[in-house]
């Protein structure tokens, strides 16, 4: 198959994916995600790819990735962080705390074992503050190569469906054998609607309309500024030695400059009004895993990989249990506690999942909120952790 086929379907293949995904309820159950990371597997291990595949599929990977990362944090409502009740930003530093603690832990118990798992210590801070997106620019700003990173993102999704089906079901009852129960009391000072991540987050309807089209490529052009001024940024600091290690540090200098700038961008009221651009960033991101997920060679994967496996494991299910203990000694009721460790391990895609589960309304804009911070301080927690790491390696 020719690059330019291959590249085409890179491209398209996610839009037909968000199209089934609106019309078929099966489809969206399924995830996007998860069917744009199976087809790109099964694309790169058919035999089908062109030779010189890898080189275009690097920088499809990172041309997509600058893009979505901006895109992303457009949408933030930054003052709405400072409207958030005492609880909510307690529990938040709480969670973020579980999630480091485990991280370090399963670093130091098998880092023997892998010689590169600072980098998958850094994307696990990242996916488990902010999410996906997150995972992936780290993937991008540490240089990881496609089978850890396919590795670390398949083992959470299939620890995480299980995380979910526990947080659905008895975790509620599980925790208020210790915890108190949610009162009236707890709740947050913003406004609630259980609409808002489908309508604002979610919903790509009359997105080619000229209202939302046009301000979406103002928003683009503003996004090649941002990387350009980023790419800028990176080649003077490599230039005037500011950091060490040119060969791996300027993608991150530039992930590191995109999100800072993608966020002060966000406080512009002009940017942040902008209808869809979090659904844009979230096309990049459907790129991306159709394209990174089509380099992993599936039968690299093998039993000498369990410690990842053991090391998400402990890092998702050891940060779950400590932030229960850490919300019990805090006074934290329940309910805020598994919406905010939902928006965390999760994503906020699951916030009005779980709290439909929990049957409290209330604490879906807190626990949207709490996700949407993650997406924005994700990228340089991951990157900060994992470079921490790498120093206690050498």
């Amino acid at each position: 198959m020719s690059v330019i086929l291959i590249i085409l379907f890179y491209i398209l293949f996610p839009v037909l994916v968000l199209y089934l995904s609106n019309k078929y309820p099966i489809v969206k159950k399924i995830g996007p995600v998860i069917i744009c990371y199976s087809t790109g597997l099964i694309l790169g291990n058919v035999g089908i790819m062109p030779d010189n595949a890898t080189k275009y599929q690097d920088v499809l990977n990172n041309i997509v990735i600058v893009f979505a990362i901006p895109l992303l944090l457009f949408s933030l409502d930054v003052k709405s962080w400072l409207r958030m009740a005492g609880k909510t930003f307690l529990s938040l530093i709480l969670g973020l705390v579980s999630v480091l603690v485990m991280v370090v832990l399963s670093f130091f118990l098998f880092r023997e074992k892998l010689p590169e798992l600072w980098k998958v210590g850094g994307m696990l801070i990242g996916l488990y503050s902010g999410g996906t997106p997150n995972l992936a620019a780290i993937k991008i700003a540490l240089n990881v190569d496609p089978e850890t990173y396919i590795l670390t993102h398949t083992s959470d999704l299939v620890i995480g469906t299980f995380v979910l089906l526990f947080l659905i079901t008895i975790a509620q009852k599980t925790f208020l054998l210790f915890m108190r129960p949610f009162k009236t009391s707890d709740l947050d000072l913003m406004e609630n609607s259980a609409d808002v991540y489908k309508g604002e987050f979610e919903s790509y309807d009359s997105i080619f309309t000229p209202k939302i089209f046009f301000p979406l490529l103002k928003a683009l052009g503003l996004v090649a500024i941002i990387f350009g001024v980023s790419f800028l940024l990176s080649k003077i600091s490599l230039h005037y030695g500011l950091v060490k290690n040119a060969s791996t540090m300027e993608m991150t200098i530039i992930i590191l400059g995109i999100t800072t700038f993608g966020i002060i961008a966000s406080l512009s009221p002009d940017i942040n009004k902008i209808e869809k651009t979090f659904q844009l960033g979230m096309y990049f991101i459907l790129v991306f895993c159709v394209v990174v997920s089509s380099m992993a060679d599936i039968r690299s994967f093998s039993f000498s990989s369990w410690p990842i496996f053991v090391c998400i494991l402990l890092a998702v299910v050891g940060a779950l249990i400590l932030h229960g203990i850490l919300s019990w000694i805090f006074d934290i009721d329940v309910d805020n506690f598994l919406i905010i460790s939902t928006a965390l391990c999760m994503s906020p895609a699951f916030v009005p999942v779980v709290a439909g589960a929990l049957k409290n309304r209330f604490i879906i804009i807190p626990g949207l909120v709490i996700g949407i911070i993650g997406f924005a301080i994700g990228n340089y927690l991951g990157v900060l952790v994992a470079l921490l790491l790498k120093q206690m390696t050498l």
